[in-house]
């Protein structure tokens, strides 16, 4: 075997090794909680020794920090991609689309959501910036995209709105004011009730108590989704 040939297998396996950490990190906090993901319980789950294990992440902040980012890239190229493909055109299809990928997702991802949405990782501790500051950044961009596309149609519901600059956090600002200039206040407020219109429901459904009340959870989603859009007067196909 060339020394190249054999670099390039060494490469393999520790992808494999990799990407094993973290999906055994992933079921350990399903099964356990977020406390559950230490690097001596995975390396018990993969038959390693804990030095082993610390050869692939020096800690388990490092290791928490890989799977945040992972996981909200993952989201963020999902929801970008159903935006994108929705007609620019017709603000109700591309509202709908972001909105259900975004369940999608969760729902196929429900330990990531976990990760990202749910209970912190006791004692972590985000790198300067955060733990996926791009993605972040992506989300939010989306989201204030959905209030953008309604605001022609809904601005004139807000023209009472007492929402200054000063009542949001800077870091959501910095990351959407660049992107939407033109949009006042009050849209971002927008941005926000929309997302808590979205969030809400996609939570209950991931942590199992949505089940416990309707076996239609998909048609409750989607008619909250339409009567939002009608109360914000986007023309719907």
């Amino acid at each position: 075997m060339t020394a190249t040939g054999g670099r390039g297998r060494r490469e393999r396996l520790r992808a494999e090794t990799t990407a094993e950490i973290k999906a055994v990190a992933l079921a350990l906090m399903a099964s356990g909680g977020p406390d559950a993901i230490t690097l001596r319980a995975i390396a018990r789950e993969m038959g390693m020794t804990a030095n082993a294990i610390y050869g692939y992440f020096a800690t388990r902040d490092d290791l928490v920090t890989v799977l945040i980012n992972d996981v909200y890239t993952a989201l963020a190229d999902a929801v970008d991609a159903a935006w994108e493909a929705a007609p620019a055109q017709d603000p109700a299809v591309r509202i709908q689309a972001w909105a259900d990928a975004f369940r999608g997702w969760a729902l196929a991802n429900p330990q990531g959501f976990r990760l990202i949405y749910g209970d912190p990782v006791p004692g972590y501790h985000a790198p300067e910036g955060g733990a996926a500051p791009d993605a972040a950044r992506r989300v939010c961009i989306g989201l204030t995209a959905l209030a953008a596309a309604a605001w022609p149609h809904a601005q004139h519901l807000y023209e009472d709105s007492a929402f200054e600059w000063s009542d949001f956090d800077t870091g959501l600002l910095d990351k959407v004011r660049p992107a939407f200039p033109e949009l006042p206040p009050a849209a971002v407020a927008l941005a926000l009730r929309i997302w808590g219109h979205l969030h809400g429901l996609v939570s209950l459904e991931v942590y199992g108590h949505m089940h416990t009340q309707t076996a239609r959870p998909e048609k409750l989603f989607q008619e909250e989704l339409a009567q939002l859009v009608r109360t914000l007067g986007v023309p719907h196909p």
